[in-house]
């Protein structure tokens, strides 16, 4: 369309643990749930296997036909108690930062950084403006194979994540895997799962970033 930017690099990023530290926040939201409802719930086991919806975790905890209604209600809370204890994960601001100036000087329009999770939306919009990292686009409710509905439809050639199944939603895609150590998967897992690039963590996602565009040119 005439008049529309284009952009020479879409790069999109999960929100836990690649973007956002939540464990502080998610913690805290489990324990009011289960003050809530009398339902032990092991928050500190709880928060080592982010990553799913958060129906699979709850499955863990509540019978079939109460999940839906936990779930609501997690959401409900999840404002008010998860969203000031967690800090963006080391280097989060600067990878985005970096995307956005990959393009300069080159007369084109700046990179597009997008956030593709499976976290509720409004409240991973939430963590990225207490953060204050600012995405081009927020896709929330997608996992795994999922997640490339949206990185096809922003354009996105590079998918950067913490998890196995951000690793299968960038290959679904056909986008290039940058997986990150930083969540439950290890870097042998990630690898295993297919990821193209594994780095320990966003902080060396610039200088990736930077050697990805020169070979690209």
């Amino acid at each position: 369309m005439a008049g529309m930017a284009t952009y020479p690099l879409t790069v999109g990023f999960d929100l836990d643990m690649t973007l956002i530290d939540s464990r502080p926040g998610i913690k805290a939201a489990y324990e009011v749930l289960s003050a809530e409802t009398g339902t032990p719930i092991d928050a500190d086991l709880a928060v080592t296997r982010l990553g799913p919806p958060l129906e699979q975790e709850l499955a863990h905890w509540f019978p079939d036909e109460h999940i839906q209604e936990m779930a609501d209600r997690y959401r409900e809370i999840y404002p008010a108690y998860a969203i000031g204890p967690s800090p963006a994960m080391p280097g989060a601001p600067e990878a985005v930062a970096a995307v956005r100036a990959s393009a300069k000087g080159a007369g084109h329009a700046v990179g597009r950084a997008i956030v593709v999770t499976a976290k509720h939306e409004p409240n991973a919009k939430l963590h990225l403006d207490h953060v204050g990292i600012e995405a081009d686009a927020v896709i929330g409710w997608l996992w795994a194979e999922g997640k490339a509905e949206a990185l096809r439809e922003y354009g996105a050639t590079v998918y950067v994540g913490d998890h196995t199944g951000d690793v299968r939603g960038a290959r679904a895609a056909g986008a290039l895997s940058v997986a990150v150590a930083t969540g439950p998967c290890d870097a042998d897992e990630l690898r295993e799962a297919g990821a193209d690039v594994v780095l320990a963590g966003l902080t060396l996602f610039p200088a990736w970033l930077e050697r990805h565009v020169a070979e690209s040119v």
